[in-house]
């Protein structure tokens, strides 16, 4: 809440913009913020002011109570000035303070605050150092309560991490401290309009060739693992390749923080619950799993596997549920099985390494390498297929590869996706359901 007991500082932050304004206009406009808050908390005590009034109600009170203020300072404000203000002050009310501006920013896709005078962006992959600033570490942690608070969850010495999510859907992590020993930290991801395969394509982040037969692969129902780095871009192929679900299917999805936009009408959503501060009540993707088993899912949606529940989902995988997705993190295809491998032994099973590798190369039919490069671009740089087991070691085949052919005087990477040549294992299987592709549609690179 924006009010604060009598004696606290009141809420000032710098302007969003990347200069900072002269430190003779930015005292005074310190200075009569303060007059300002304090005069709110008159306002207050009076019952004239509550930080929950409708917005025309609040915008009035506040033009008239800065107007009296800057008079009594003998400060005369123009109308873009006092326009300002009332906007940076209701942000403070009602928003996220300084963060505000760069939320409404569509093409801020992540703001990460590393401390109160070190704010980062994300956009159109690249990091930049911003401009916005908080008073300091007590404002810092007011944002950051007024988040969590919002979804019924809390921040402190004794629970010092949280995850929420805002009603935009944007996704938050918050550490404090002691565990942040540098002072509150805060990571924002968001989400804007979903994109459609045409927008990949537009980016280039796939192929035209890559992209039909991934189509055809989910309408065919293969088991796919979307893997690839943080920031790479999983969850935005995942969300795109899910649109060619048929719409008569059942879907199920489960994630820790929501983040997929199926557009289908059968979609049932499993969210986890982490525990309260008594370490109690807290449920799981492996539980959420296990219950979704008995829901008659058509398909199964995980959106990112992370620990023991990778072997309930190659289970699902392996006893009917065709077609399902997930995420993983991991560099290469490779890296994706060995992690597959790694959190299937975290289920406690004490399963041989062998049955772990029959279960992965019985469930697992392609793996989708997403990337983000260093021109801060995300591409699919590779699609295999895993063919089985010769021995114990895995058997892939690459179908599909970015290939880099040089780069800009910006250094913006220049290459193209192709077929590799190699004809699916699987296209039998897509051929028996009317989805089959010639086989020299894996052969000709200029079909990319």
């Amino acid at each position: 809440m924006f009010l604060r007991k009598r004696g606290e500082r009141g809420l000032i932050h710098e302007p969003t913009q990347p200069e900072a304004p002269a430190p003779d206009e930015a005292s005074g406009a310190d200075a009569l913020k303060r007059a300002v808050h304090a005069r709110l908390l008159e306002e207050a005590d009076a019952g004239d002011f509550r930080h929950d009034m409708p917005l025309p109600e609040a915008e009035a009170l506040l033009r008239r109570v800065i107007g009296e203020v800057a008079h009594l300072h003998g400060e005369l404000l123009g109308v873009v000035r006092l326009g300002q203000l009332v906007q940076e002050l209701l942000d403070e009310i009602r928003g996220l303070g300084p963060l505000e501006a760069l939320m409404k920013d569509p093409a801020v896709t992540e703001i990460m605050v590393n401390s109160p005078q070190q704010v980062f962006i994300e956009r159109e992959g690249r990091l930049t150092l911003t401009g916005v600033r908080f008073e300091g570490e007590h404002h810092l942690l007011r944002i950051i309560d007024r988040i969590v608070s919002r979804v019924g969850r809390h921040v402190d010495e004794s629970s010092p991490m949280v995850d929420a999510r805002l009603p935009d859907g944007s996704r938050v992590n918050a550490i404090i401290p002691p565990l942040a020993l540098n002072g509150p930290c805060l990571t924002i991801r968001r989400f804007g309009r979903r994109l459609t395969l045409a927008d990949l394509l537009a980016r280039e982040t796939l192929g035209e060739a890559m992209a039909l037969f991934l189509q055809r692969a989910v309408e065919g129902k293969l088991n796919m693992l979307v893997s690839g780095g943080t920031g790479s871009g999983k969850t935005t192929l995942l969300n795109v390749l899910s649109a060619f679900i048929p719409a008569h299917e059942r879907l199920v999805t489960i994630e820790d923080a929501a983040e997929l936009q199926l557009q289908q009408p059968h979609v049932i959503r499993l969210e986890t619950r982490q525990a309260n501060t008594e370490g109690q009540g807290g449920i799981g993707q492996a539980e959420l799993l296990r219950n979704t088993l008995r829901m008659r899912p058509d398909r199964i949606i995980v959106g990112e596997v992370r620990g023991g529940e990778a072997l309930t989902m190659l289970q699902a995988m392996n006893t009917g549920h065709e077609g399902s997705l997930t995420t993983v993190h991991a560099n290469t295809c490779r890296d994706a099985l060995s992690r597959l491998e790694t959190m299937v032994l975290m289920a406690g099973m004490d399963l041989p390494l062998r049955a772990i590798r029959e279960q992965v190369a019985s469930a697992i039919e392609l793996i989708v390498q997403v990337e983000r490069g260093a021109d801060g671009r995300r591409r699919v740089m590779q699609v295999s297929e895993l063919v089985g087991l010769e021995g114990d070691t895995y058997l892939t085949q690459d179908l599909f590869a970015f290939h880099v052919d040089g780069r800009t005087p910006e250094g913006m990477l220049l290459g193209h996706h192709a077929p590799t040549g190699l004809v699916p294992r699987c296209l039998g299987r897509l051929e028996a359901r009317g989805l089959g592709l010639p086989p020299q549609y894996f052969q000709d690179a200029r079909a990319c």
